[in-house]
């Protein structure tokens, strides 16, 4: 399968750190932890776990699979973590710290799992290395399972193996890889996206929740709350991540015939307002009004209101600490009842559970009975 190289044009030789670069330190002979007691049996399912860290990536997203898989826990299957330099030498962090990881890109071919955590900056145009390139489409080849957390998804995007697939990464970027990548069915609005053989994430905390939906997948749900425990994350989340991407309000364009006629919707929402009402505001009929706002906005009036009342509702639960009810009042619902399925639909999560992630301490979340509620082993060291 040929590598697209629609968003990576060929760049110079040499992608790894320079020779100037400080040496190393390998923190990986430091004396050993107390010992635990024995792991649990593997059941059918990985052992192995390959990393691939490239230069200049975020450290968060870089440390996400070996927090959850390099880490020894009692009780829990022990995994062989690898951190993989995949382009050579020591990995540079886009914060300016150093990663001594200790293999090389041979370390995964024997790999039963194959992850790519993040990638630097996609619109850089810094391709990653044919050499990484074909080592996943080897690993996928020979019946790995592949994963891209965040960014990553451009890595396994450049390969080609997510060609007529469904993908995800993090919704701020989601445009960018549809538009580099467009036989990639990219989905902006979930976590992530499980295909089975190529499974791919959201942003940073996204790749938590995949990582713990693989240990769920293969050793089931007990092992995957007790490494959430450890990590005091939830062992799932609820909605996706529509209900993390901002969605301001445009100011109407000067000039624009709607532009009155908006604001002054905007400004009541809390009102009951119709279409027909806003088309005499316009001084137009009804017929016209529809044919020019779909023309101007590119979605019908009934649409952009009710797409309106929900951002207001948002903001509102964001920033008070009013009732469910009181807020769906003022965005323009009869009721929180009212308001639950056009929240849910628009955000992906209830009211409540909105509330509760991004909302001011003290507040009534009260929509409904809904509510949502380290040593690492990989040989992975920071150099000073």
């Amino acid at each position: 399968m040929g590598s697209p190289a629609a968003l990576f044009p060929p760049g110079p030789p040499g992608t790894g750190p320079s020779s100037a670069d400080p040496p190393a330190a390998d923190l990986s002979a430091a004396p050993p932890a107390a010992p635990l007691p024995a792991a649990a049996p593997l059941p059918t399912g990985f052992s192995t776990v390959a990393v691939l860290l490239f230069d200049q990536i975020p450290l968060f997203e870089a440390s996400v699979p070996i927090a959850v898989f390099g880490e020894r826990r009692e009780g829990m299957p022990e995994f062989d973590v690898r951190a993989v330099a995949a382009e050579g030498g020591p990995v540079r962090t886009d914060a300016g710290m150093t990663l001594a990881a200790p293999y090389a890109l041979d370390a995964v071919d024997d790999a039963d799992l194959v992850i790519v955590p993040t990638w630097r900056n996609p619109s850089a145009g810094r391709p990653p290395s044919p050499e990484a390139l074909e080592s996943l489409r080897r690993a996928h080849g020979r019946g790995a399972t592949v994963v891209s957390l965040c960014l990553g998804t451009f890595v396994l995007a450049a390969t080609g193996l997510l060609d007529g697939r469904p993908a995800t990464t993090h919704w701020r970027y989601a445009g960018l890889l549809a538009s580099a990548y467009p036989r990639v069915e990219v989905r902006p609005d979930v976590l992530y996206v499980d295909e089975g053989d190529i499974l791919t994430s959201a942003g940073s905390t996204g790749g938590i929740d995949l990582c713990l939906h693989l240990v769920r997948r293969a050793y089931g749900t007990q092992v995957a709350n007790t490494i959430a425990r450890s990590l005091v994350t939830p062992p799932h989340r609820a909605g996706g991540q529509a209900q993390y991407i901002d969605h301001p309000v445009p100011a109407p364009a000067a000039g624009d015939p709607f532009g009155d006629v908006l604001d002054w919707a905007l400004r009541h929402l809390d009102r009951e307002l119709s279409v027909d009402a806003l088309a005499a505001r316009a001084l137009m009929s009804r017929r016209t009004f529809d044919r020019r706002f779909r023309r101007a906005t590119g979605t019908t009036p009934a649409q952009w209101l009710l797409h309106q009342r929900v951002l207001h509702a948002r903001r509102l639960l964001e920033t008070t600490a009013e009732p469910v009810e009181q807020v769906a009042r003022r965005s323009g619902f009869a009721s929180a009842v009212a308001l639950r399925p056009h929240f849910r639909r628009q955000v992906g999560v209830s009211p409540t559970a909105y509330r509760e992630a991004f909302g001011p301490d003290g507040a009534d979340g009260a929509d409904g009975p809904e509510r949502t509620g380290h040593a690492i082993g990989a040989n992975l060291s920071v150099v000073g």
